[in-house]
């Protein structure tokens, strides 16, 4: 680390992931490094900069061996007073203010403590402010669940008894097999049969005992809030000014929440229409297969152990998720399409799947993005989501009638698209024009793979290049965009100018062979008197624009030399 990157770094400030530490005044001692640096390992892993004040200022740091700071020393005895052993990366950053200690510490895969026996983590504080705190045994469920060294819904429960799953609960279990398409082998067996069979009990000195997962699918309401407090749902209506209209909390079975839900949804679910041919194509406000996978995803990855809830709030355009607990250890917003499946409740997802309520492969994410792109909204937007809770904004209300249309229509025709394929349509009929690395980027899956799409929806004939030399850009074809009846962004950008539009004349040309001042007009978003006077321009301008007759069905081409 430079100097300007310390600058950048203190800039930002304090937070879970960056700690400064004054060591003009006091000392900070190797004691309190290890503290810091296992506190760090315990939760986002993180960077400690010794020599700067809580305020951003660098007030220098001690040498730590004599005269000098010997880093590989400092990292040695970090390395031999951590339990597991951490591996830091220490260096020293030389400021005309003084020196500044850097030790950067990544998340540890385990939970960690010092030598003599102390573990902490970081939080922050009731003041807003980060702090490290005593990591107890008892907050230390979530972190394994989140390492993935805990399943906590395969957990027996103490106290619970066969007695404490509801008979009713077993036939609502066997409908919902029926209903999803779920494993119906199970259909048949006796209820305490169903459980061993979708692993819902343990068996403990020869007694059938209800794991977390049998309580949350068969237990009795009484059961529940006994032994699951922290199991709660709520369904909140918020209207334009952000006032709550409707709160429902139910604390009932997982299954039974989900006919619950899903009434509600359907309720407030409207719809509009598109006709397609002689058909009617039903447009929903919100998909009710993205919305229903959601649901399940925030209830079969929620964290249990945490004493919240997760809450489902319908807003005027957007529906809100929001499940305790973050993303499990790996995945990230910016990898959720591409991350392999990672459920937090092993044991729950096994019983989903077999009932019918997600499917085998667990992507139900992948069919959330399909849904709300399909319809012609934009992706589902989990970037709210932190160490805590998982957010998912899923865009509701309006949309292109048109665009969701055209999905249809090219599917009824045997023209499938695949979730890359609209994700960048999508984007490019909302957006501005992308290059490859921008359409990597929005498919998660890296340049290479962007430039593959882009080139498979050219040879379709959707999309065209215009090729600079910084890079290829694309853009909806004219044709695309005069079936959409959509204003393209690409040529219609607030700050087009003359030697772009003349790219733009020419590379239609080049794929149409010709131009008239109509196409120049839907190409531009330009008036009729506009678009004569930018072909009249790029003719006078550049000799191979030729133009083609003098009255009606006059047009232009590019002529080759």
């Amino acid at each position: 680390m430079d100097d300007k990157e310390l600058a950048s770094l203190i800039a930002k400030g304090e937070s879970l992931e960056l700690e400064f530490k004054s060591d003009s005044r006091r000392g900070f001692s190797d004691k309190e490094i290890y503290d810091e640096i296992v506190a760090m390992a315990n939760t986002n892993g993180g960077i400690l900069l010794i020599g700067v004040e809580d305020d951003g200022v660098i007030s220098g740091c001690r040498p730590r061996n004599g005269s000098v700071t010997d880093v590989n020393r400092l990292k040695s005895a970090i390395f031999n007073n951590t339990v597991p052993s951490i591996n830091t990366r220490v260096s020293v950053v030389y400021d005309p203010k003084g020196d500044v200690l850097v030790i950067q510490v990544d998340p540890y895969p385990e939970i960690c403590s010092t030598a003599s026996g102390k573990t902490l983590r970081r939080v922050i504080g009731s003041d807003g402010k980060p702090a490290t705190v005593p990591y107890y045994a008892r907050d230390q469920v979530s972190r394994r669940v989140d390492l993935g060294h805990l399943d906590f819904s395969s957990l027996p429960v103490d106290g619970a008894t066969i007695d404490d799953l509801d008979p009713l609960e077993f036939e609502r279990v066997r409908q919902a097999i029926t209903n999803l398409r779920g494993d119906r082998t199970l259909l048949e067996l006796p209820n305490e049969e169903l459980a061993k069979a979708l692993r819902l009990v343990e068996t403990r000195n020869g007694t059938l005992v209800p794991n977390v997962a049998g309580i949350l699918l068969l237990g009795h309401l009484s059961s529940i809030q006994r032994f699951l407090p922290t199991h709660t749902v709520h369904f909140q209506v918020l209207d334009i000014q952000g006032d709550v209209r409707v709160n429902d909390a139910f604390y009932e079975p997982i299954v039974k929440i989900i006919e619950e839900i899903e009434s509600r949804f359907k309720a407030r679910n409207e719809e509009r229409e598109k006709i397609v041919g002689l058909l009617r194509y039903p447009i929903p406000d919100y998909s009710p297969v993205g919305f229903r996978e959601a649901v399940n995803n925030a209830l079969l990855h929620r964290d249990y152990s945490r004493m919240e809830s997760v809450y489902i709030q319908w807003h005027h355009d957007h529906i809100l998720i929001t499940n305790p607990g973050g993303f499990p250890e790996g995945i990230t917003s910016e990898n959720i399409l591409v991350h392999e499946p990672k459920p937090r409740n092993i044991r729950l997802a096994e019983a989903f799947k077999r009932i019918g309520i997600i499917e085998q492969t667990g992507r139900g994410v992948d069919k959330i993005y399909m849904e709300q792109v399909r319809y012609g909204r934009p992706p589902p937007d989990y970037s709210r989501s932190d160490s805590l809770a998982v957010r998912v904004e899923i865009s509701g209300g309006e949309s292109s009638l048109d665009f969701a249309a055209f999905i249809y229509e090219e599917k009824r025709d045997g023209k499938v698209f695949s979730l890359d394929e609209l994700l960048i349509l999508n984007t490019l009929y909302y957006d501005r024009p992308i290059d490859e690395s921008t359409a990597g980027s929005i498919i998660q899956k890296g340049t290479t793979q962007g430039r593959r799409v882009l080139e498979q929806l050219h040879e379709r004939g959707l999309v065209e290049v215009l090729r600079k030399r910084s890079g290829n850009v694309y853009h909806l074809s004219a044709a695309l965009n005069k079936r959409l009846h959509a204003k393209s962004e690409y040529l219609r950008s607030k700050d087009i100018d003359k030697n772009q539009q003349e790219k733009m004349i020419i590379a239609y040309v080049e794929e149409h062979g010709k131009i008239t001042r109509s196409d120049a007009m839907d190409l531009l978003d330009l008036n009729g008197y506009q678009a004569t006077r930018v072909l009249k321009r790029i003719s006078e301008e550049n000799p191979r624009f030729k133009k083609v007759g003098e009255t009606k069905g006059t047009y232009y081409i590019w002529e080759n030399v």
